[in-house]
């Protein structure tokens, strides 16, 4: 069993699937993707990601804003924390600093992840963090803020191995997308073999980012596995231990999942 623990099936190109959500999901199931988190980028589609999560058992949500959605209504706990009330909302995020694409607003930017970091705080949830180009503000802000009991992930990780060891320090653990299968990311490659296997995760980060041998097309859950036999085979172990570890990691993360 796998489990896509970073994706946003509510923003899915389905022209294969005749505009049909129930046959994405069933594509993903077929092969051999178990479960999956649908996580919010924005609060006007939070409503949207939390009923995709309600109307299937083995999707669940997260709530938040995506640091590059400059145009969308700014987060306040309240409302962070409603959500966070929902059975199938197990977790805040997705948030964080992108300073890569979008280096002209960071205050902004830091802003709206303290907030995040607090709701996760009161409210007992990991935090899925977005970071990029931003390693010290990222890494200050999670220990100003942020709950580390709780923690959370660094998904779609692309930084050095010295920032996967300050957050893995923090309790966080370490997402890996379909990048890891990109053929100019030795770098990460080399990085993944030095995370921990009880710190990772695996995800596509789909409709973006499909890994080899699908690259090109729009992601979606069912490619997971390219990304798993990559992980799997830079650890050293079968894509079936990698199953194991990376589910239990997710529970362990995520464990209002378990309800």
């Amino acid at each position: 069993m796998l489990i896509d623990s970073h994706c946003h099936i509510d923003r899915l190109k389905l022209d294969t699937y005749d505009g049909d959500l129930d046959k994405a999901v069933a594509a993903a199931k077929e092969a051999g993707v178990d479960k999956i988190l649908c996580v919010g980028i924005d609060l006007e589609h939070a409503d949207q990601v939390v009923g995709i999560a309600e109307k299937y058992q083995d999707v669940f949500a997260s709530v938040g804003i995506h640091p590059l959605e400059k145009d969308a209504a700014e987060p306040d706990l309240e409302t962070l924390l409603k959500y966070a009330k929902h059975e199938k909302v197990v977790a805040i995020g997705e948030s964080g600093l992108d300073y890569y694409y979008s280096a002209d607003n960071k205050e902004v930017q830091r802003e709206r992840f303290r907030i995040h970091l607090q709701a996760a705080a009161q409210s007992q949830l990991p935090i899925i963090v977005h970071t990029r180009d931003a390693r010290e503000d990222t890494l200050d802000l999670i220990r100003q803020h942020g709950d580390l009991d709780r923690a959370g992930v660094l998904h779609c990780f692309t930084e050095s191995l010295e920032m996967a060891q300050a957050v893995m320090e923090m309790n966080y653990m370490i997402s890996i997308s379909g990048i890891v299968t990109f053929r100019n990311a030795s770098e990460l490659r080399e990085v993944v073999k030095n995370i921990p296997l009880d710190r990772l995760l695996i995800e596509t980060d789909s409709p973006y980012l499909a890994p080899v041998p699908n690259r090109g097309k729009p992601n979606e859950p069912k490619y997971l596995p390219d990304v798993a036999r990559c992980v799997a085979g830079l650890k050293g172990v079968t894509v079936a231990e990698l199953a194991e570890a990376t589910t239990a990691n997710f529970y362990r993360l995520f464990p209002k999942a378990l309800r």
